[in-house]
Formats: C-alpha cells, structure tokens, sequence
C-alpha cells in the first residue's frame, strides 16, 4: 500500500460555512464509509492503538488518530511508526494490531445513532448504495454480517481492493465505476478529513458526518457537515426524501 502524506487543509468548517441549503441533489448512488460512520469502530480502534502503544512505552493520542483515520491498513501503521519513530516493521505491527483488534471487535461494535433509520430509507428509496472503507476485508466480514441489510449493498469496497488510500481519490473513484454513475452523481458520506479530500478529489458530492473522535477535522470544501446520520438537511440531499419520515429529528 502507497504511504500519504498527511492531509494539509485550513480549519474545519463550521455548519454555517457549508454549501448546501438543504437543496435536493440529482444523487444517483450513495458510497458509504463504515468505520466511525455506519459503526463506532474508532473507539476499538483507540483501544487497540492504545494496548500496542503502550506495550512499547507510548500511548495513544488524537493528533496520531487524525494522521490514522481514513488510511487503509500498513499505510495507517505507517503513521503510528513515524509518529513514535518505532523500529517495527509495519507488516509485523499491522499482524499484533488486527489480532488485538478482532478480539476486541464484535464484543465491543455498536451503530452510530440514526444508522438503521438512515439504511431504512435508502432501501426504500430505491437508490443504490454501498460501502467505502478503507478497513480490512476480513474485519468487513465480520461486521457487516452483523446487520440486516448486508444483501442489499450494491458493492463493498475495503482496503484491500484499493493500492491508493484515502485520501488519494482511487477509492470513490471506483465506486462511481462499481455504481455505473459519474461521480459528480454521486453522494460520499465520511466521519473523517482524509475521507472527505478523498471524496471531493474523486469529485463526488461528499457530506462529514464527524463523530466525537472526529468533529475537529478539516472539513474544508464539503457540501455539507451533518449533525448525525439524522440530519434533516442530509436526507433532502436523497431522491423522494425531503425530511426523515419518522421523527423529523436532526438528532
């Protein structure tokens, strides 16, 4: 996998700063990242890079999870070597994380909020959608069994499928390909900074959807910062879904 530079942008946007005004989209596919958007796998992923960390005299921290979120396999390990100039080599420390990580994982993973409400009504809206994730193929496997509308994803792409990670485009850039749609048709959904260049440099209409590990990213340039998977404003981006049908919460 091809080491990143870490991703130079401005301050994070605000909300207020963001371009859409709740306007409907002509949004043909939808690709979704997983990790800290469909699921709360950022904090299991603290965890581990905290116990690999620690065995090592270090910890964990936010700035080494900003240079982490995003990138696909040794290229995240990558990050962790340069940050604490750790003398491992990055296949070897990428084999102690995934076993530290798959004991950890289905015991630990849960759905961001709104996750099945929002799932729910791309099903019904008859818009194609699948997954964008720069996690590796055999952790996908494990998860996404785990919910009720696996079959209904047009495609899953992890990082195993991609030689360029996030933030480089190559990942949204076959979505588009794998949804037969250009990618300016094309809604991307990311919790992350390197997600979202990523999905702007592919030229996908690309929403944040930061979570508490993530709200101070540079968001730079996206369409929009949603609140949640909830947001009224994100659902009038979709066809035939001006609001959330339910509630009619943003929460």
């Amino acid at each position: 996998m091809n080491k990143h530079q870490p991703l130079q942008t401005p301050a994070a946007a605000t909300p207020d700063d963001t371009k859409s005004q709740a306007t409907p989209r002509d949004i043909q596919g939808v690709a979704l990242d997983m990790d800290g958007l469909l699921f709360d796998t950022e904090r299991i992923y603290w965890q581990v890079g905290d116990v690999i960390l620690q065995r090592r005299g270090f910890r964990f921290s936010s700035d080494l999870q900003k240079q982490m979120m995003g990138r696909v396999g040794l290229s995240a390990i990558g990050e962790m070597i340069a940050f604490h100039q750790l003398d491992d080599e990055p296949a070897t420390l990428l084999a102690e994380s995934n076993t530290v990580y798959a004991e950890l994982l289905l015991d630990h993973i849960r759905p961001m909020p709104n996750l099945d409400r929002f799932i729910d009504h791309l099903c019904r809206s008859g818009i194609p959608f699948g997954v964008a994730t720069s996690s590796q193929r055999q952790f996908v496997e494990m998860i996404l069994p785990t919910t009720t509308w696996q079959d209904r994803l047009t495609f899953v792409l992890t990082g195993d499928d991609v030689t360029h990670g996030k933030p480089h485009p190559e990942m949204y850039l076959r979505a588009a390909e794998l949804l037969s749609i250009a990618p300016a048709k094309m809604l991307v959904l990311e919790d992350s900074g390197n997600g979202a260049a990523a999905g702007m440099a592919a030229g996908a209409v690309t929403v944040a959807v930061p979570n508490e590990h993530s709200h101070d990213q540079p968001f730079d340039g996206v369409e929009l910062i949603a609140e949640s998977l909830g947001d009224d404003r994100l659902w009038a981006m979709l066809p035939a879904a001006a609001s959330p049908t339910d509630t009619g919460s943003s929460s």
